[in-house]
């Protein structure tokens, strides 16, 4: 039986394993979640919202139908944690760590399940990003939960609850699932601005993308040691830190003007400065909040669903269509528009493949998103067309953040939500490889004709 198993994964694209793999995990989140420990005596939670839960943490999401801090036990906080590792580094990055920890040798076939996992083009040196991704994540994490655990000191009455607390924390903000141990996300630390400058550092660096800190880290090492040859960093890399510290000054530019006569009007500048930093950051990927979403005006939540749907970095915990996708798309329509047919940027030219591949990434995300808003306005006209456009980009964003209707969506709409969760975690790049298949050449050319369109 298990020879036929192992013939018939083999047998599977790696595209295909890895979204096995996603599902498997949610089972396991079921039967880890269904655990009587994990919840506080007198809490007992449904099986459907049980799924609901495991999907939206194997997501790395952070939706929820119910309040975690009322309804989970300790036990169950660290069972989300270490979920939370698996989810935001990805399965094959945390099977690596086990491969090398147990010293096992790692084959073809797993090295290009980690490459498709994490959305790389090659698999030369795929195992050592692996590496380097899990060090900078755990030393990440491990130094938030130290400093939040002191901070937080001032706020709970022993040290225990504090660094629990500090911790859940760290791990939430780094792997950017947008979950919380409070009850009300970080609205305690709102006039705190250190606890929002160290939340907003951990989820940079969790949302940035993986392979731009190591090569910043690279950098930084060729500095110390006064190496004469010059460091160059990646394409990549200069095209995703661009996009995402552009999107974030601009976010909070922009949530700024629009809330400065509304939810900002009598605040002091340093307040509603970092009220519109903080919300500019987490709305990517991260979906941490300091007030209620509700308290801001319709054209900010639409700026707010715009940004969850372009989402995080590729190879990063975000999801949506990625940084690099959204720039690809822009650099296009301006060239297009100049009738270039040669993209440059910094003095590099982008690949005809790379623009194909993200305009039919964006076209693929929009009509599923899009098919998710009717849907569910079809299945529930009880609930504004606003809040339903931002639960669904939260869920194909992998964000988290909502405006609380999720625990009032019927199953239809809360299982449109939960394959929104499981697809901005697998990413859109593995959704049309599984169903392009194996890459053929043609057997028959055809002449080549026009079209007229636009």
């Amino acid at each position: 039986m298990w020879r036929n198993i192992r013939v018939w994964i083999e047998q599977r694209s790696p595209a295909q394993v890895i979204a096995g793999y996603y599902l498997l995990a949610v089972l396991i989140g079921i039967l880890v979640f269904s655990i009587p420990a994990v919840q506080r005596p007198g809490h007992e939670v449904s099986f459907f919202d049980t799924v609901f839960m495991a999907v939206s943490v194997v997501s790395d999401t952070g939706l929820g139908v119910f309040n975690m801090a009322e309804t989970y036990s300790v036990f169950g906080y660290f069972m989300i944690m270490l979920m939370l590792q698996f989810a935001g580094i990805g399965i094959m990055a945390m099977s690596t760590f086990f491969w090398i920890l147990f010293r096992r040798r790692i084959g073809l076939r797993e090295r290009r399940l980690i490459m498709v996992d994490n959305n790389q083009l090659a698999l030369s040196g795929i195992v050592k990003l692996m590496r380097e991704t899990l060090k900078i994540v755990l030393l990440t994490e491990l130094t938030g939960a130290v400093i939040f655990g002191f901070r937080f000191l001032r706020y709970y009455p022993t040290w225990e609850e504090a660094f629990l607390q500090g911790l859940f924390a760290s791990v939430s903000a780094t792997t950017n699932a947008g979950m919380d141990i409070t009850g009300t996300s970080l609205a305690p630390y709102a006039n705190d601005y250190f606890v929002q400058i160290i939340t907003v550092i951990l989820i940079v660096f969790g949302a940035i993308g993986f392979p731009v800190l190591i090569e910043v880290k690279a950098f930084l090492s060729r500095r110390e040691l006064h190496l004469e040859r010059s460091f160059r960093f990646s394409l990549f890399a200069k095209i995703t830190s661009a996009t995402y510290f552009i999107l974030l000054v601009i976010g909070t530019i922009l949530i700024w003007l629009l809330e400065r006569n509304h939810f900002m009007k009598n605040m002091s500048w340093h307040e509603s400065f970092f009220y519109a930093l903080f919300q500019s950051t987490t709305t990517r990927s991260a979906g941490l909040t300091t007030m209620d979403i509700n308290d801001f005006t319709l054209p900010t939540l639409l700026l707010m669903s715009v940004y969850m749907f372009i989402g995080g970095s590729p190879n990063s915990v975000g999801g949506g269509i990625r940084t690099t996708t959204f720039a690809l798309n822009m650099l296009f329509i301006f060239n297009f528009a100049k009738g270039i047919r040669e993209i440059k940027v910094f003095k590099r030219q982008l690949h005809q493949d790379d623009i194909m591949k993200s305009l039919a990434i964006t076209v693929l995300a929009i009509l599923m998103c899009t098919a998710s808003v009717i849907a569910i306005s079809a299945t529930d006209r009880s609930i504004p067309l606003m809040s339903i456009i931002f639960e669904v980009s939260s869920a194909f964003g992998t964000v988290g953040m909502s405006t609380g209707i999720t625990p009032d969506l019927n199953a239809f709409a809360k299982c449109d939500l939960m394959v929104l969760m499981f697809v901005g975690r697998i990413g859109l790049t593995s959704v049309l490889l599984i169903m392009g298949g194996n890459k053929r050449e043609p057997k028959i050319r055809y002449p080549i004709e026009r079209v007229i369109n636009g």
